[in-house]
């Protein structure tokens, strides 16, 4: 089996993604804590409470969901937008990128073929 360089590449990374994600788990790095696998806010919040137990916040949440679920459900929406709007940006820049070259080419960029993606 003949595999491209990029085949080659892109098997490694998805087997290092893997890795990254079963490693934590397979070693038992959440072994003794109430709550594992908890987010950076809540880390904070223990060490803070931990070092000066009485630390009153000086701001609160402008909107507090209802619970995790709500709380994951919104983080990944906001995940997707920022992922939507990096898609159409990064597309808008290939097409206006084929038209130049269409252009300079003295055709429609409909006639030319796909203009591989390069950095500008």
């Amino acid at each position: 089996m003949n595999l491209s360089r990029n085949a080659k590449i892109n098997g490694l990374l998805l087997l290092l993604v893997a890795a990254l994600a079963v490693l934590p788990l397979a070693l038992g790095l959440g072994e003794g804590k109430e709550e594992p696998f908890t987010g950076a806010d809540a880390q904070a919040e223990a060490a803070i409470s931990e070092l000066k137990p009485d630390y009153e916040p000086w701001f609160s949440p402008l909107y507090e969901p209802p619970s995790g679920e709500v709380e994951s459900a919104l983080f990944a929406l906001q995940a997707a937008l920022g992922a939507g709007v990096l898609a159409y940006y990064f597309g808008v820049r290939r097409g206006r990128r084929q038209g130049a070259a269409a252009a300079a080419a003295g055709t429609s960029p409909a006639d030319s073929a796909p203009v591989p993606a390069t950095e500008s």
